[in-house]
């Protein structure tokens, strides 16, 4: 898996479905938001899209 750098997403592409941005192998934390509307941690986080997120990318 690999994490958008700048949205956190993770995904298997090289760049991020979400926004386009480059990805990177360098992450760590594990995040799944299932409804981003519901969840206060997805309001914190600024997460709009259900799906797997990481905590922090590099």
């Amino acid at each position: 898996m690999k994490a958008c750098t700048v949205c956190k997403m993770l995904s298997n592409k090289d760049r991020c479905p979400s926004c386009g941005n480059p990805t990177s192998d360098n992450w760590s934390g594990l995040l799944i938001i299932t409804n981003p509307e519901e969840s206060e941690l997805a309001r914190e986080l600024n997460i709009k899209i259900p799906g797997e997120y990481c905590l922090r990318v590099r």
